[in-house]
């Protein structure tokens, strides 16, 4: 860890350390060989737990969480960059379009936070959001189906005048997402239910394809904007009820794919590096990702995607990152999640690749697993 005593001695090795850990990742992403594998935390509720911290307190600011995932960082062994610097669960809201359960509010003090699964959006508010346009549907869908019922739960902390990057910079440690961006599948589904949902891909596919195209030029600008805004290097588009495992070819092309790529593409316009967050098996249509711009986004999967297919597809076109399951860092053993992650290592890299926990890691995970996963990298 660099020395973070005040004086410029101390700033001097973050920044030094800062520049080589940004290269190590960014030579990664653009398929360059860097001097070892980087490795990169993503992590929220693991940094509560880690650390000892009560979940309602870690969520209680956006300066409480950075600060509790900084001392994670520090308990692991450290890494090249964290995925994201802070957290809040109450914005999961906006990325779901559902209700999110919290703890000291509608769960006890120490459980994780939930995303309720409940259809909040009637088939018939297709025809609203038509009407209304896609920014005030949302602010009004925000206020009244998911804030004005439960007004406390899910508007976030009171904002700080603190910057996340800042404080990781002053470690030396990058940080990577500067954003989040949902696809047009993601929030419906998310609104609709599963279950609704799916009902409409069959009963009114030409209405979700008509709000769909309303909502894709909205989803991309802001997201970028803030995350350039705030010097961010990337922003997060996420994928999960949107994979192959989930839909027909038919349905993925016309409801998934094409929203999808033009997030990536309006992401890499901008100047950022996309980081494809990539949950459930996409595997059936990693040809596809070939569309992407090269070198400039970063394949980012749970561990059900098959990364050896995506090294072959994809290898000479982008940058890989994961995929250490949930299940190997919380029931595994220290030396079992090494020897996978060496072999990751030897398999994936050194090009284009980079060593992550499939998703998150998992809030339950063995403290000596995530210290192996960091070791088996910066031992490489």
């Amino acid at each position: 860890m660099p020395d973070r005593s005040e004086g410029g001695q101390g700033n001097q090795n973050a920044e030094t350390l800062l520049a080589e850990r940004t290269k190590r990742i960014f030579d990664s992403v653009a398929l360059k060989k860097p001097d070892r594998v980087p490795v990169v935390l993503e992590f929220a509720g693991f940094a509560a737990y880690a650390t000892g911290t009560v979940m309602k307190d870690f969520l209680s600011s956006p300066v409480r969480a950075t600060r509790t995932m900084m001392a994670a960082y520090e308990l692991v062994g450290g890494a090249d960059a964290v995925n994201y610097g802070s957290f809040a669960a109450q914005h999961l809201s906006r990325l779901f379009m559902s209700k999110v359960k919290m703890p000291g509010q509608d769960l006890p003090d120490n459980e994780m936070w939930q995303v309720e699964e409940t259809e909040l959006m009637k088939a018939g508010d297709y025809d609203l959001l038509l009407e209304m346009g896609w920014p005030p549907f949302l602010k009004k869908f925000l206020a009244e189906r998911i804030c004005l019922d439960r007004a406390e739960n899910p508007k976030p902390p009171k904002a700080e005048p603190f910057s996340a990057r800042e404080a990781w910079a002053g470690m030396g440690v990058p940080v990577l997402s500067g954003g989040d961006i949902a696809p047009p599948l993601e929030l419906l589904c998310g609104a609709r239910s599963l279950l609704g949902f799916s009902n409409d891909l069959y009963k009114i596919p030409d209405k979700v394809e008509a709000a769909m195209e309303e909502m894709a030029v909205h989803l991309a600008g802001p997201a970028c904007q803030e995350a350039l805004k705030n010097g961010y290097p990337a922003v997060w588009v996420g994928g999960w009820r949107a994979a192959p495992s989930m839909l027909s070819p038919r349905i993925w092309d016309r409801f998934a794919w094409p929203y999808f790529k033009r997030l990536v593409q309006e992401t890499v316009d901008c100047g950022l590096v996309a980081v494809l967050h990539l949950d459930s098996n996409w595997t059936r249509e990693l040809k596809r990702f070939r569309e992407l711009p090269p070198g400039r986004c970063i394949l980012a999967t749970d561990g059900e995607t098959d990364l050896k297919e995506a090294k072959r597809i994809l290898g000479d076109v982008m940058c890989l990152m994961g995929d250490v399951p949930a299940s190997l860092l919380y029931l595994g053993q220290k030396e079992e999640v090494f020897d996978y992650c060496r072999g990751l290592i030897k398999n994936l890299g050194p090009e284009g690749y980079i060593l992550q926990s499939g998703c998150d890691i998992p809030a339950n995970a063995k403290l000596e697993n995530v210290r192996a996963m960091v070791r088996a990298a910066l031992s490489s």
